[in-house]
């Protein structure tokens, strides 16, 4: 009789580990998506600030030491 009752009671623990790491999965999950769907749309706004800026166009700066100084 007691090993039924350690073997529900292990079993019970169980299922309350399964229940918390599918909550957590689905919430990694949501984040997961909101990231990626923040990624896409910097990079959509990286492409449209490369598409406005003329090839060639500003200072080119190889190093941070070439840079001018603000008040250049």
């Amino acid at each position: 009789m007691q090993a039924t009752d350690t073997t529900d009671q292990r079993l019970t623990e169980l299922e309350i580990k399964l229940s918390f790491q599918e909550d957590l999965l689905d919430q990694l999950n949501t984040i997961i998506v909101r990231q990626q769907q923040e990624i896409d749309l910097l990079l959509r706004e990286v492409r449209q600030l490369r598409q406005q800026m003329p090839e060639g166009t500003g200072p080119t700066f190889s190093r941070a030491s070439e840079e001018l100084p603000p008040h250049y």
